[in-house]
């Protein structure tokens, strides 16, 4: 190819696909653990117990309001069992309760308690702080500063 240096070929798409593919996993990764140390040292979660709580404190009561447990595990992107396990322990903590849906009885449904609004409230700065930190130390990478910037720009 004319416009390549002698001796080197681009990478084919497929190669620079996967290149990118491990770039963003690596930036997810690295963000995920960040935040989940944060969030485990300073509130006693974990990043899918504070991400479970979030979403669920968006629901609001009335038609529609509510999410099953395969909503709520696409939400959080886990499997259904693993949304439920997840789900009785942060039940078994008092920070969710569950209740049967009055117009489906085989729905149930999930409430964040009192107690849990407070803890998401008190780790929504440490989640926060975690998040910047980890963009910050990711976009001192050279792989990875394309998609901190990204994100940045969303």
């Amino acid at each position: 190819m004319p416009d390549e240096p002698h001796g080197t070929t681009a990478a084919p798409p497929g190669q620079v696909l996967a290149q990118g593919w491990c770039a963003l996993s690596s930036l997810h990764g690295r963000i995920e653990a960040h935040i989940e140390r944060a969030l485990q040292a300073g509130h006693e979660l974990s990043v899918r117990e504070f991400s479970v709580l979030g979403v669920l404190s968006g629901q609001h009561d009335g038609d529609g309001g509510h999410l099953q447990m395969k909503q709520l595990a696409d939400s959080v992107v886990l499997s259904q069992s693993a949304t439920t396990r997840l789900v009785t322990r942060l039940e078994d903590r008092g920070l969710l309760s569950r209740y049967i849906c009055p117009s489906d009885r085989r729905g149930i449904y999930t409430n964040v308690t009192p107690e849990g609004l407070t803890l998401l409230e008190e780790a929504r700065p440490t989640n926060d702080a975690a998040l910047r930190e980890a963009l910050q130390e990711a976009a001192r990478r050279p792989e990875l500063a394309p998609l901190v910037a990204a994100v940045e720009r969303l």
